[in-house]
């Protein structure tokens, strides 16, 4: 039985700074999906990776074929972002009036910030400028959970979860806990799963 998609092709853009782990994220979900019989085709930016620059990985899924990796500009669909700062700007690229995101709620500080020459905006005023340019958007603690469960590699796979409780993508915990089995072996199961499903928990509260 097919896959229906509420838009084909998807466009879903995971978003984030150097060592977040966001393109191990994209390439597991790519994975999750591909398994359901999907076409996914990922195409992927560094802005100065290793010091902490933007990396974004741009992900088409579709019931059809392949699709050209990069998402044309105002069509994203969906933003995963595990840094504030981050979601804003691809939203102003590459989102629209009916784009929604997800957001980790923990900044990263750029180094302008850290040296004192820039000012990261308060929490307050980052919530209120998502709310402009998205349909809807859910600021998650994904760090803050992670931490809790050990590790903060641990945000991507809640972040996933909470992808998976919105409804547009066929991301099941049973296609999450198969990809798992084959990536990162069985002893490592019962942590990501909790992960998961944490995530789910802060969507669908």
């Amino acid at each position: 039985m097919a896959v229906e998609l509420k838009h084909d092709p998807y466009n879903l853009i995971i978003t984030g700074v150097g060592g977040q782990g966001n393109v191990l994220a994209s390439r597991m979900l790519g994975a999750v999906l591909t398994a359901q019989g999907l076409w996914v085709t990922i195409g992927e930016t560094f802005g100065a990776s290793q010091r902490g620059g933007s990396v974004m990985s741009h992900l088409r899924v579709s019931q059809d074929g392949s699709w050209s990796p990069q998402i044309p500009q105002g069509r994203a669909h969906m933003v995963l972002a595990l840094e504030p700062l981050e979601a804003l700007r691809v939203l102003e690229t590459y989102g629209n009036p009916q784009s929604m995101a997800i957001v980790n709620d923990r900044p990263v500080m750029p180094y302008a910030a850290i040296a004192g020459h820039a000012e990261y905006p308060a929490a307050e005023e980052v919530a209120k400028w998502l709310g402009e340019l998205t349909a809807q958007t859910w600021i998650i603690p994904a760090t803050e959970t992670a931490l809790e469960l050990g590790l903060p590699i641990y945000a991507n796979v809640i972040m996933m979860g909470a992808l998976a409780a919105v409804g547009d993508l066929p991301i099941s915990r049973e296609g999450f806990e198969a990809e798992l089995i084959k990536s990162l072996g069985p002893a490592k199961m019962a942590r990501n799963l909790d992960a998961f499903d944490q995530g789910a928990a802060m969507i669908a509260s």
